[in-house]
């Protein structure tokens, strides 16, 4: 399990080869046992081949790429439009997995935060994503989409919200880090700076917390 979650990547570029049915099958099924806030599992898989459908939603995906690059300066701006972002026409699977708010009447745990349906299945999506490591599969997650159009190409109901449109299939390779660090665009935050002893302010983890602080630390130097 540990090995499936520090090598996870976010696959952008993939072989050719299909993925196997039986394999498929159990990337999905690991991804319905992901966990739910009152066991809604509010999610739907929409597994996409054709060839037409996925033209459109690369479009989708040029135009809007070409819109977010107008937020970076140079030479940022540069970095980030060299950057391959996707793998929709190359993957042999496209998946859109979405949230039905409306799955469940009432739903235990879930009245004092609604959004939880939306984090449920974004359980299911990490399920998928390490299950599909383990496997050897890659999965690569495409957000620069415009949800409305994304609904009109998959003719997903205006109720439906598409949580994560992502890209399945063997990967040419693994990297040893993330591509996004490999390429410089930005470094792993050390998870010692993001800690909270007992509240917000609580940053130093002396005392009871001096042991985790320890740990971690070791653990650090290890990896390094």
């Amino acid at each position: 399990m540990y090995r499936a979650i520090y090598q996870r990547r976010d696959i952008r570029n993939f072989r050719p080869d299909p993925i196997p049915d039986e394999a498929l099958a159990r990337i999905i099924r690991a991804a319905h046992h992901g966990p739910s806030v009152g066991f809604m599992q509010p999610w739907d898989f929409i597994l996409v081949k054709d060839q037409e459908r996925r033209r459109r939603i690369k479009d989708l995906f040029d135009r809007e790429r070409a819109a977010a690059s107008c937020f970076f300066d140079e030479p940022r701006r540069s970095a980030y439009l060299s950057l391959k972002l996707e793998g929709i026409l190359e993957a042999p699977v496209n998946l859109c997995v979405t949230c039905d708010p409306t799955r469940a009447e009432v739903v235990l745990g879930r009245n004092s935060m609604p959004e939880t349906d939306v984090y449920s299945t974004c359980c299911a999506v990490q399920n998928l994503w390490l299950a599909a490591r383990s496997e050897g599969v890659g999965a690569g997650w495409v957000s620069i989409l415009k949800l409305p159009q994304l609904r009109g190409i998959l003719g997903i109901p205006p109720h439906i919200i598409p949580v994560a449109y992502l890209c399945l299939g063997y990967p040419v390779e693994f990297t040893d880090e993330p591509v996004l660090q490999r390429a410089g665009w930005r470094d792993r935050l050390p998870v010692e700076d993001l800690l909270h002893f007992d509240d917000w302010n609580g940053s130093t983890g002396d005392g009871d917390w001096k042991g985790l602080r320890d740990a971690l630390g070791s653990q650090a130097n290890r990896e390094a």
